[in-house]
């Protein structure tokens, strides 16, 4: 049990490391490499094609959402301290804030607790409302050009 809940402890420092370590598993990381060089959706079109078994970005999006979903899910629950998981965890944001204005449609084709965890650390955590603001700024701007 945490002494403090409001000051991250060497128990929180191992579990980050030990998420890091996962992110750099040779498949984890080619998901995340096409994840990022290719998901950038534009319509709720674009950003539910990945979860149709044929789609080529299918295992990737899978994979990929699903980490992202257990590693804010760990805060969530109150196994880490949010804060500094979140802190820790931008690339996890930056995927939420492609996905965001498309959540309705994400959520109607699979399920309504899609990226619930990830929605909970970009809005409910300090960490992750002050991150999402750069955070925003950047992927509008990158979608800016499509």
């Amino acid at each position: 049990m945490r002494l403090d809940e409001d000051v991250p402890d060497h128990h929180d420092a191992d579990i980050i490391i030990r998420l890091y370590d996962l992110r750099r598993e040779a498949v984890m990381r080619e998901s995340r490499r096409a994840i990022t060089a290719e998901y950038w959706p534009a319509t709720p079109q674009e950003a539910t094609a990945p979860m149709k078994a044929d789609h080529p970005l299918n295992a990737a999006w899978r994979q990929t959402v699903g980490y992202w979903e257990m590693v804010f899910g760990m805060a969530h629950h109150g196994i880490v301290h949010a804060d500094y998981l979140v802190e820790n965890s931008g690339e996890g944001l930056f995927l939420f804030a492609r996905t965001e204005p498309h959540l309705a449609a994400i959520r109607a084709a699979g399920s309504p607790r899609t990226l619930q965890h990830s929605e909970w650390a970009a809005k409910d955590t300090a960490m992750g409302r002050t991150m999402m603001e750069s955070i925003r700024a950047r992927v509008q701007q990158r979608m800016g050009g499509r």
